[in-house]
């Protein structure tokens, strides 16, 4: 009995980047780090319920977040006319982003992205408990899906604040923050609020 092997095609997203060669070195991440091929990356909005996230291609979650660089806590404090709701804007910054941090490092773009969630990403934070009538802060540990969450909403600050009034574009911005933040270079805007976040934990165990 002979076994037929399938030759199924190898989707790159986009038909630019090969998602099979990207390596998540932070074992944590791995089940928040969703980089299933596609060649078109666009859930629609249907990946909700327990652990939706986790569902959506990690790429698609780096662009939701570019709409919303303003939000700041519960204040939506700035508003960009560059990054809409609209995909196909969003997704244009992001690619744009792509091609520059290729050109600027020779790696995988994607592969950069990972390493940036990965360095940014903060293992501790505080919350509030309250006991006895008084509040006081405790550190706890951070949940993988949230420290990918946290990780790409600081890197979707970072490059908003750094392009916003300025000549810099937004995709020239966001290329610079991915590379600094893979880096660990204490220029990026999501490493130094990792080490705030830290920090702050450690002093309040």
């Amino acid at each position: 009995m002979t076994t037929e092997t399938s030759s199924l095609p190898v989707f790159k997203a986009f038909d630019k980047y090969d998602l099979t060669e990207v390596v998540i070195t932070d074992l944590g991440l791995k089940s928040a780090i969703n980089l299933t091929p596609k060649l078109m990356i666009q859930s629609h909005g249907r990946n909700v319920g327990k652990m939706g996230q986790a569902k959506v291609n990690i790429i698609e979650r780096l662009m939701n977040k570019l709409a919303v660089a303003g939000h700041r806590g519960k204040k939506h404090r700035l508003e960009r006319g560059s990054a809409s709701g609209k995909y196909t804007k969003n997704m244009g910054i992001v690619l744009e982003a792509f091609d520059i941090v290729e050109k600027k490092t020779g790696k995988n773009p994607v592969q950069v992205l990972v390493n940036a969630i990965e360095k940014a990403a903060p293992m501790d934070e505080v919350t509030v408990i309250e006991y006895g009538g008084t509040r006081y802060p405790q550190a706890v540990d951070v949940s993988p899906l949230r420290r990918v969450g946290l990780a790409l909403k600081h890197i979707a600050h970072g490059s908003s604040d750094k392009a916003f009034g300025k000549k810099k574009t937004y995709a020239q911005a966001l290329a610079d923050e991915l590379i600094l933040a893979a880096d660990s270079n204490g220029d990026s805007f999501a490493y130094r609020k990792k080490n705030e976040a830290e920090k702050q934990a450690d002093s309040a165990r």
